[in-house]
């Protein structure tokens, strides 16, 4: 019963930690990366260890909420400067997962490299030894298309170009670190509707944003004509079109300036909890509980155990009592019948006699493995105790 009981609590714990477990984040989907062959890096130098330190810092900054993040570590030569760029509308989960990815690639991937630069379709990640904040770099670039071709080329590029300008116009309008990222979509055909997307770094100004667009839309129409899908990236911008939802719907299609910081409004004793510490929270109290009925099961089975082992022994004192046990004949053989020179005096539990010495001399003789055999041990050995009508027999 016992035993059932805690493979029932157990198998719950189990149950509870595996529901609360997050379900297994999807691996980025991978674009390109370059590794920018300019000085190469050496290992264990200053350099190196500016970076690992520099794509920490990008990556513990990606859990919170932040879409674009720059930073560099070190000074004069050994400075190495880094950047990521998640996309506008990503989930903040996501952008989160795909910088924590480009962070470990990148370095493996380019491992004797001072500059490299990595693209997923959620994020982009860079780092240089060499000044990249605020500045237009289009090089290096990367273009890739679908295989399918469409149905109508000629309107169909059209319809790109279209939208991918009037993408462009919109997000060169806003200043230095507003965000630039803009969606469209139009129908192209009855069933088929096609969406374009289009980002800058945010630190770039909008002349300088739509510099590095109009590169890319030029780079667009050499590589994916016709094509239903295309993407163009470079370090400072990306734009990318399909027939298929690149976007998740709901967003806006104007770009939005970064909210300025504020303070947090007082607490109203009501605080929201994130999914994430939720899950957390509930992880480990399911963790605790698989803990406490593993302890439960062992410290019950440990008494169980104890428990048998006392029953035991005490079912022994038990038989042993009952074996110190004599009947009225051995009693009288004991003490001389009762004899008066026996005798040693009386009590409350009435009177108390001593052995016989001929009865002590069968003893000691059936002890001795020479002597004959007798029915009496040495009562000096073993304690005699009988109780009949209020008499006490003892060992004088």
């Amino acid at each position: 019963m016992g035993f059932n009981l805690c493979i029932t609590l157990l198998f719950f714990s189990m149950l509870i930690s595996f529901l609360s477990r997050t379900p297994t984040e999807a691996t980025p989907t991978y674009i390109d990366h370059a590794c920018i062959n300019t000085t190469t890096l050496t290992p264990n130098s200053a350099y190196r260890s500016n970076l690992l330190q520099l794509l920490s810092y990008l990556s513990s900054n990606a859990t919170t909420n932040l879409e674009f993040y720059n930073a560099s570590v070190g000074n004069s030569v050994d400075t190495v400067y880094g950047l990521f760029l998640c996309r506008g509308n990503v989930p903040a989960a996501d952008c989160r997962d795909c910088v924590a990815v480009a962070t470990k690639q990148l370095v493996d991937s380019c491992p004797e490299e001072k500059a490299a630069v990595v693209w997923y379709a959620d994020c982009m990640l860079r780092y240089s030894n060499r000044y990249i904040f605020s500045t237009m770099v289009s090089q290096p670039s990367f273009s890739i298309s679908a295989q399918q071709n469409v149905s109508d080329p000629n309107r169909f590029d059209y319809l790109v170009m279209a939208m991918m300008n009037d993408s462009a116009s919109l997000v060169t309008k806003v200043g230095s670190g507003a965000k630039k990222f803009s969606t469209k979509q139009v129908q192209f055909t009855a069933s088929q509707t096609l969406y374009a997307i289009v980002q800058c770094t945010p630190d770039l100004s909008g002349y300088d944003c739509n510099r590095c667009l109009q590169i890319a839309i030029k780079n667009l129409s050499g590589c994916c004509g016709g094509k239903e899908s295309g993407i163009v990236t470079l370090p400072s911008c990306y734009l990318a079109y399909n027939v298929n939802q690149l976007y998740l719907t709901g967003n806006t299609s104007e770009p939005t300036p970064n909210p300025a910081p504020v303070p947090p409004p007082p607490s109203s004793g009501k605080d929201q909890i994130s999914l994430p510490a939720i899950i957390s929270i509930v992880a480990s109290i399911s963790v605790c509980a698989m803990l406490f009925v593993m302890g439960y099961c062992f410290l019950r089975r440990r008494a169980r155990k104890k428990n048998k082992a006392i029953q035991e022994g005490g079912a022994n004192d038990i038989t042993t009592l009952e074996s110190l046990q004599f009947g009225l004949a051995t009693i009288e053989a004991a003490t001389n019948n009762f004899s008066d020179d026996n005798k040693l005096g009386e009590g409350g539990f009435g009177a108390v006699y001593k052995e016989s010495k001929t009865c002590n001399q069968m003893g000691e003789n059936q002890i001795n493995p020479q002597a004959n055999h007798n029915p009496f041990l040495s009562m000096k050995h073993l304690l005699l105790m009988y109780t009949l009508d209020s008499i006490t027999v003892t060992d004088a």
